[in-house]
Formats: C-alpha cells, structure tokens, sequence
C-alpha cells in the first residue's frame, strides 16, 4: 500500500480527536481523513438533492440511513467505502465510529424528522430552513472536519470518550 501523505496540522488533530480519532498517528489521521468524511459526503448529497426536489421521501431515507449509523458499529456508507472505495483509492480500512460519530447520526436522524414533517405538512419555507442549516452542518466537516455535534457530545459527556 502506498503512502499517500495528507498534512494533518495540530488544528486538524484537534478537530479530529474532537470526533473522537483519538490515538493515530498523523500518517494515520491522514489515511483515514477522506474515509472518515465519505459518509458526510454522501449524506449531505442525498439531503440537498431532498431538499432541491421537496421530497419528504428522500430525506426520510436519508433519516433512516442516518439511524443506521447512530445504531451499527459503523455507518452504513462506511462499509461501503471499506469494502470498494478505499481499494480504488489505496487507502487503509477506516476505524469503528465513535461515540461522538454516533450522536452526531442521532443528531441528523431527530433534525431529519423534523425536516420531512415540515416539507410532509406542507411548511416549505421552514423545511428549506431546517434542512439548509443540517447541510451546513455537514459542509463544516467534510471541508473542515468541524463537528459540531461531536462539540456538543463532548460538552456534555466528555471530551475524552472515544
């Protein structure tokens, strides 16, 4: 397996053991980082693509795939991304979610509810509002690795909780 270094500068540490990465190397960091962001990415791709068509349908599936991930060792698209992905790209096998990656999941499912009821009840305006913020949310990390509610989880359990 080549090496195929990506900087990690003590700020992108510091976001990363924010999510719970805590214990790599920065070669490691490194490795994982595209993996590590590819459920994100996926994730926010199916909420705008629900958002751009008004479909309460598609972002009940992305809620119920973000269920899965707030539930299963890993998320769902992280299988994917193990399994083919990271062979196409030559990158090391991602680690388990971790306890900040699975609130986070749990975040989206409760703020992806609310969401699909609102476009379902007909309230557009406030869906579109709702929905843009979760995006936001989801543009932070995969361009940053800024997770917000990894912050929050760790405000109220602890940073250290891997």
């Amino acid at each position: 397996m080549t090496n195929q270094n990506c900087i990690i500068t003590p700020a992108a540490r510091q976001r990363l053991e924010t999510q719970g990465y805590i214990g790599y190397t920065d070669t490691e960091l490194g490795s994982f980082k595209f993996g590590i962001r590819f459920a994100y990415y996926l994730c926010g791709f199916i909420a705008v693509l629900g958002l751009l068509l008004t479909s309460p349908t598609i972002l009940f599936s992305a809620m119920v795939i973000a269920l899965m991930g707030a539930i299963l060792p890993r998320h769902p698209f992280d299988y994917l991304y193990n399994h083919v992905i990271r062979y196409w790209i030559n990158k090391p096998q991602i680690p388990l979610r971790t306890k900040q990656g699975h609130f986070a999941c749990g975040m989206a499912v409760v703020w992806l509810a609310v969401t699909t009821w609102l476009f379902y009840a007909g309230l557009n305006t406030w869906g579109y509002v709702l929905g843009y913020m979760l995006v936001g949310t989801a543009i932070l990390v995969v361009t940053m690795d800024v997770c917000i509610p990894s912050m929050i989880y760790n405000f109220l359990f602890s940073r250290k909780s891997g």
